[in-house]
């Protein structure tokens, strides 16, 4: 069955070792790939952007499970040949990235795409404002909403970086960015708070979980970032 899956999904023999089936899979489930051990696993984005001239739609493609976004490899990529290679309105680039996230599950995993020498396969969607696109970047604290399925979990006994809201939403980190700060680390992100601009009211804090921490998103996710592009999700 998990031979089934992974043929299914179009994952590549690099990533046979690194995916599974869930041990328990519903009907609703079936068509879910899982990845373990990705806690601090690099990866890159590619958003392949269509739609305007005020709204806009990303096409989200992650090399996750297909190459480690060699650097040399990544600064290579330019958008302008990109756009047109994908037949887009424009191409953003997102990362370098490394994952948060100890377990990783996603519904329906897409088909791969080719951005330079690099492989990326089509993970979710998002949309998004006439001003992030011309910004590159969404608006720091401010929700988006990701369509996508997933179930992330952090484990017990490791560090996890949340941001609380005024209105008491709180939101799970899941990928920290080297995009404006590299040397940014998982070792010093208990540090991060004091280098963030946060809303007033908002706050940001690291805590150690007594229990395995599941955080699932059924067709969409709600997601920020903060102003260093570390990207977290709500946990309701």
């Amino acid at each position: 069955m998990l031979n089934r899956l992974l043929t299914s999904a179009g994952l590549s023999c690099l990533s046979l070792s690194l995916w599974s089936a869930p041990s328990a899979l519903t009907a609703g489930e079936a068509a879910m790939a899982t990845r373990n051990n990705l806690r601090d696993t690099r990866y890159c984005e590619m958003l392949v952007i269509s739609g305007g001239p005020l709204s806009f739609v990303a096409q989200v493609y992650n090399t996750l499970g297909l190459n480690d976004c060699p650097p040399s490899a990544w600064e290579m990529l330019n958008t302008r040949q990109l756009a047109e290679q994908h037949d887009a309105h424009t191409v953003i680039l997102n990362g370098p990235r490394h994952f948060l996230m100890d377990e990783s599950s996603l519904a329906n995993p897409g088909g791969i795409a080719r951005f330079g020498t690099m492989d990326a396969r089509h993970m979710a969607d998002v949309d998004l404002s006439l001003r992030t696109v011309l910004n590159g970047r969404s608006v720091p604290y401010r929700e988006n909403k990701v369509k996508r399925t997933t179930r992330f979990v952090f484990k017990k006994g490791r560090p996890i970086f949340e941001l609380q809201s005024p209105d008491g939403h709180r939101y799970i980190m899941q990928s920290y960015s080297q995009q404006l700060r590299p040397e940014l680390t998982l070792e010093s992100l208990p540090g991060l708070g004091a280098s963030l601009d946060l809303p007033e009211g908002w706050t940001y804090q690291t805590r150690t979980p007594d229990d395995d921490l599941v955080l699932e998103a059924s067709g969409i996710a709600r997601v920020i970032q903060d102003e260093w592009l570390n990207t977290y999700q709500r946990t309701d």
